[in-house]
């Protein structure tokens, strides 16, 4: 449709991206004079009128929002010539967070840092006003060149939060599959806390240069994130500071109540403060633990294909990096100390992890034990039906110590099999 015009107004340029959903081409406003980004919807959804309702709903949500961090959205409507659908927004000159990435590969850390901090500003203010972006990728942030604002873009597939009618209904799982939040994958309720995930997920890869999971399906992203702990982006790179890689991961929590309470404005305190080496006391291995609901997710799946029952499980925790040496003289400096002590609080995970696979042996043993018990007993119920003298001997065997229990058992059953 280059060369046309929309609403008798937007005489339409050349075509900056292309979805499956719509269509961006640059356009000029011949009434008020200015290059603007218009976004045409695909022509199969127009005869959704379902669809296009609430498209239009929150389309408007969309236009109230103004922050120097949101993309500006100045128009939308209907075409009467062409029957397309059309979004009008704000045009930026520069690359987006997906283009970095491919002609770069990673950014520094602390170019990074100030990707996602803008990123969250422009999160805070979405989330006050009741709107959920769902699809937080590197694609939609966009970097403007004339002033080095980062602006989040593209709220086509937004839920208003305070409205139960959205685009897309509950079960259905919408995204780029790397970037969906755990509760999204599973075609639940998608919060701001999804939002915090997905640009956890951004963080990870502006950083590393790498997604903290690689998988071929939804499926198999689901099945990682549940079995899974990305390594630490300080294991990857130590010149990322310790406190920065637990702010990172905290994101990326398998519970949605985990990343920073669905506050991105915590979430960009958390990151500026640990690029200085300020970080949380608590290691990253605790804040990516499992879910404390259901005991099973219920995972969608591709189209067509049956849905995937998985046992809600705590992930296996990191290997401890190795600990970092104390400065030899002068006084310690904060990053220092911040990745000594996440080193320290590593290694104190990872022994706590020890006495509990501990303890689940001796419980399984206990179990074992006690069948063996209940074979005995019923050996000597047997005996005690044809041998009238003899009897059952029973007795109550509860200790909080496995090895008591295990010494009482044996006893029970020496007194059984006499």
């Amino acid at each position: 449709m280059s060369g046309g015009t929309i609403a008798g107004r937007y005489e339409l340029g050349e075509r900056l991206g292309l979805g499956g959903m719509s269509t961006v081409v640059v356009a000029f406003d011949t009434r008020l004079e200015r290059y603007v980004a218009v976004k045409l919807l695909a022509e199969h959804l127009a005869d959704d009128q379902q669809f296009v309702a609430r498209f239009r709903r929150e389309a408007m949500a969309a236009a109230r929002m103004v922050h120097p961090n949101i993309v500006q959205v100045y128009d939308f409507g209907l075409d009467d010539q062409t029957g397309r659908h059309y979004i009008v927004m704000e045009r930026i000159v520069g690359p987006s967070g997906a283009q970095i990435l491919k002609d770069r590969g990673r950014l520094p850390v602390d170019e990074a840092v100030d990707w996602i901090a803008q990123a969250c500003r422009g999160l805070e203010y979405a989330h006050r006003n009741g709107l959920v972006h769902r699809d937080v990728k590197p694609g939609n942030l966009l970097l403007s060149e004339a002033d080095g604002t980062i602006k989040l873009a593209d709220f086509g597939i937004a839920k208003i939060a305070s409205d139960e009618s959205s685009i897309t209904q509950v079960g259905s799982v919408l995204g780029t599959a790397a970037y969906l939040a755990p509760e999204q994958a599973a075609g639940e309720e998608a919060g701001p806390a999804a939002d915090l995930y997905g640009l956890g997920v951004v963080a990870y890869q502006l950083l590393s240069g790498r997604l903290p999971y690689e998988a071929q399906s939804l499926t198999e992203l689901a099945l990682k994130q549940q079995r899974e702990v990305p390594r630490s982006l300080h294991q990857l790179d130590p010149a990322i500071p310790g406190a920065l890689s637990v702010a990172v991961e905290r994101a990326l929590a398998l519970n949605p109540k985990q990343r920073y309470g669905g506050s991105a404005d915590t979430m960009r305190t958390a990151v500026l403060d640990g690029a200085r080496g300020i970080g949380p006391d608590e290691d990253a291995t605790q804040v990516v633990g499992g879910w404390d609901d259901d005991a099973t997710t219920v995972f969608a799946g591709e189209p067509g294909t049956a849905p995937l029952v998985v046992p809600r499980e705590p992930r296996a925790p990191r290997r401890a990096a190795p600990p970092v040496a104390a400065p030899a003289a002068g006084r310690e400096s904060p990053r220092a100390r911040a990745e000594r002590s996440a080193a320290a609080q590593q290694a104190a995970a990872q022994q706590r992890q020890g006495r509990r696979k501990r303890g689940a042996f001796r419980r399984f043993v206990t179990f074992v034990l006690l069948i063996a018990v209940l074979a005995a007993v019923g050996a000597a119920a047997y005996v005690a039906t044809s041998q009238k003298d003899n009897s059952v001997h029973l007795r109550q065997v509860v200790h909080d110590d496995a090895d008591q229990v295990i010494s009482d058992l044996k006893q029970l059953i020496q007194d059984n099999t006499r």
